[in-house]
């Protein structure tokens, strides 16, 4: 029993200390050991007595047949000049090409088939013209430089061989390049009439307002003459500077936006060439050319530098344990985006092998986590010596994740740019209110459509591009819409933004300043909106573009766009009607026509309310202090990373996620032009909003008194109640005290009329006698 004891008790002993040394291995046998080392030593010699043997084999062989197979090679030297000439490079050439498609696929080979038929007739071209050519005192005085088979492609004689070389590279021409080979063509044969100078451009002046208004019908039919006149330009469609074309076989692959952004497309020239001429709509109207905007201006991206920062960005990754990989940069205006894909997070393990050596072996891999990433975005900003970054994981449509850096030189974005862009060419054609909103993080051009937002919210801090961003949305109008097609309400409390606007003849209403007058216009846009929808009933049209398909421009109703430069003013003037107004306006006004931009350098709860930002589904959202403003206009944060000078977060209603945009730049110069190319063609007509009375005119000429819509609702409370007060009336309709007490007033003013008409019916007393 006391060995039984003993022997548990060692056991248990055993067991405990296994268990707390569990990193020791196994031992290694002595006799193991020692034949592992004899057979690497027997292993050694063999190898080396193998080396020996085989130098002597091959000295050996050199000595005794090297001067035969000098003489057998340079005898198959000459054979294989004679034969191919200097077209043996040629064959090289195509050599290489086919083994490239062979170790990467042919799937270049499949696409771009005439290509490759067209280069290898134009090698033919090139065999054929060394077969005429046989120098003297050389091994092709016999044959040509071309050897035999140039001289089979050249034929017996000169004639017969030229004229198979220009059929092999005029078919070889037109197979790899056949569109520059048609614009060449009909560049030569084109006509060339004498040119005149043009009515209007960069360098012309408008018109002054003393001329214009002595000779208002002299000058138009001559500025038509001379546009008829004057010949179309060929338009020359350039790269925009902010798309390099930059080359896929690299280690990083650039993305496809920039090239889909710089292709256009076929049918672009043709509306490009339509869009430099004047073009006159049926009501009279001269649309401005798209010459009356700046030509874009070209900026180098440094290649190598983004080079450099992908590898830091792989590098400071590594440094934190996360492994990844750039995959794609996309070069923008103001950005890059790095596309990183996330790498495996693997574990391994030590094993011995029978020879007692020690090796790593895989257990287990697992993909890197996104949230690894972003939480690091402050690191790779002190990596990068970046200012800020942003990080968006992950990029929509793609599998990995994109972080965005600001280029050391910003680029600005030029409204012609991307009027000029094939995106915004099949935009505006499905819309006349589509507008160029900027270029995105890629180099893609980026469109919308007023008609689907419907309306718009902007907010941003002051001098981030508010005010540059309602210029841009005006002039962007202005460049396809007449007078017939759209009006303008604007609403500058500032006074010195949106004034420069106030000679065009789109203009509903002067432009308004004072805050109590931007409340009549508020008011007046909701009588015009319930007037249209009256008139819907009647023609039994659902919208504005059923209404107006088959009216003439006279009779069609016009789009009604309302832009408000600081809505931080109008709601300390009134609260209460401005949110219900515009709340109202929000809901109900998109089938009529009247679409809403409101701008704000405050975006806080105060001033972008609930209601606000629920009825406005579009926002885009500049530099702003912090996260809480950014959560309040994007639901998000983001915006207080943004660098300013128009770099902004764009939100359309149907995405779910902002995308980050350089807004387009519009210069005062071109703003200029575009106001005096409109102001010479203002004609005497008065205006639909009178705000100088305190009752707004409807837009068949009748008068209609501004009334509070509650006012109804207030008649049936003083009908049911015998007293009712002003605070009452706040309760009861759920209003602010100032509008609950003009709403009193005006129900006494009516009571004390009722009182004094009742007391005019009434007979007068009879006098006693």
């Amino acid at each position: 029993m006391v060995k039984n004891a003993r022997d548990s008790r060692s056991r248990q002993v055993r067991e405990s200390s296994s268990r707390r040394r569990p990193e020791r291995q196994r031992a290694v046998p002595s006799h193991v050991g020692q034949r592992a080392e004899k057979s690497r030593a027997g292993g050694g010699r063999r190898r080396a007595v193998l080396r020996l043997v085989l130098v002597i084999t091959v000295v050996v062989l050199v000595v005794v047949f090297g001067p035969l197979a000098a003489s057998l090679g340079a005898l198959l030297w000459r054979r294989i000049l004679e034969a191919f000439g200097l077209g043996l490079i040629l064959l090289l050439i195509a050599l290489g090409v086919l083994v490239r498609l062979i170790w990467s696929g042919f799937g270049p080979l499949l696409r771009h088939w005439n290509v490759f038929l067209g280069a290898g007739l134009l090698g033919a071209a090139v065999w054929g013209v060394l077969g005429f050519l046989r120098p003297a005192g050389s091994i092709f005085w016999t044959v040509t430089l071309g050897g035999h088979v140039g001289a089979a492609i050249a034929g017996p004689t000169e004639v017969h061989g030229a004229l198979v070389v220009s059929a092999l590279l005029v078919v070889g021409l037109i197979l790899v390049a056949p569109k520059p080979l048609l614009r060449s063509v009909q560049w030569l044969f084109r006509p060339r009439p004498a040119r005149r100078p043009a009515p209007f451009s960069h360098g012309s002046t408008a018109p002054s307002a003393a001329s214009r208004s002595v000779l208002p019908e002299v000058e138009e039919p001559v500025q038509e003459e001379k546009a008829a006149e004057r010949p179309a330009a060929k338009p020359v469609l350039k790269a925009p500077a902010e798309l390099p074309d930059l080359p896929v076989e690299k280690r990083f692959r650039f993305g496809k936006k920039e090239k889909e952004a710089e292709a256009p497309s076929p049918a672009v020239p043709a509306q490009l060439e339509r869009a430099r001429e004047p073009v006159v709509t049926v009501g009279g109207w001269q649309i401005p050319p798209v010459d009356v905007l700046d030509k874009p201006k070209e900026i180098e991206l440094n290649r190598e530098e983004m080079d450099k920062r992908a590898r830091l960005i792989e590098e400071a990754l590594d440094s934190y344990g996360v492994e990844a990989k750039v995959v794609q940069i996309n070069a923008g205006p103001t950005v890059t985006q790095f596309g990183v894909e996330p790498g495996w997070l693997r574990k391994f393990r030590k094993v011995v092998d029978d020879v007692g050596e020690e090796r790593q072996e895989e257990t287990s891999r697992t993909r890197i986590r996104v949230d690894r990433i972003t939480a690091l975005s402050n690191d790779l900003a002190l990596a990068l010596a970046a200012p800020s970054i942003r990080i968006e994981a992950p990029i929509p449509g793609k599998s990995m994740v994109g972080i965005e850096v600001p280029n050391s030189a910003f680029g600005a974005v030029s409204l012609r740019s991307v009027i000029e862009s094939s995106a915004f060419q099949k935009a505006q054609v499905k819309s006349k209110l589509a507008i160029a909103l900027g270029k995105g993080a890629g180099g893609e051009s980026v469109t919308g459509d007023l008609s689907k937002m419907p309306h718009l919210l902007i907010a941003g801090s002051t001098g981030s591009g508010k005010t540059v961003c309602l210029d841009s949305i005006i002039c962007c109008l202005l460049m396809r819409n007449s007078p017939d097609d759209l009006r303008f309400l604007l609403v500058d409390p500032k006074r010195v933004e949106l004034v420069a606007f106030g000679e065009i003849p789109h203009l509903a209403a002067p432009v308004v300043v004072e805050p109590d007058k931007a409340v009549k216009v508020l008011h007046w846009l909701n009588l015009e909106m319930d007037r249209r929808y009256r008139e819907f009933a009647k023609a039994k049209a659902r919208n504005i573009e059923a209404y107006n398909r088959d009216r003439s421009p006279g009779e069609a109703m016009p789009y009604l766009v309302l832009i408000v430069d600081e809505l931080a003013d109008l709601m300390m003037a009134a609260f209460d009607e401005v949110e219900h107004t515009l709340c109202r306006l929000a809901q109900l006004a998109r089938a009529t026509g009247i679409h809403l931009v409101v701008a704000t350098q405050r975006p806080s709860v105060d001033v972008v309310t609930g209601l606000i930002k629920a009825n406005f589904p579009t926002r885009i959202s500049f530099a702003v202090t912090s996260q809480v403003d950014s959560r309040t206009i994007l639901d998000t944060v983001g915006a207080e990373k943004l660098l300013g000078r128009g770099d902004m977060l764009y939100l359309p209603s149907e995405a779910g996620r902002p995308k980050r945009l350089q807004g387009t730049f519009v210069s005062d110069g071109e703003m200029e032009r575009i106001v005096q190319f409109w102001a010479g063609q203002r004609r005497q007509e008065k205006a639909i909003v009178n705000l100088e009375e305190m009752e707004g005119t409807g837009g068949a000429g009748q008068k209609i008194p501004v009334i509070d819509p509650m006012l109804v609702e207030a008649r049936k409370l003083a009908a049911e109640h015998e007293q009712i007060s002003a605070s009452f009336l706040q309760r009861k309709l759920r209003i602010g005290y100032p509008r609950a007490a003009r709403i009193m007033e005006e129900l006494e003013t009516e009571g004390e009329m009722e009182d004094a008409q009742q007391q005019q019916q009434q007979p007068p007393p009879a006098q006693e006698t």
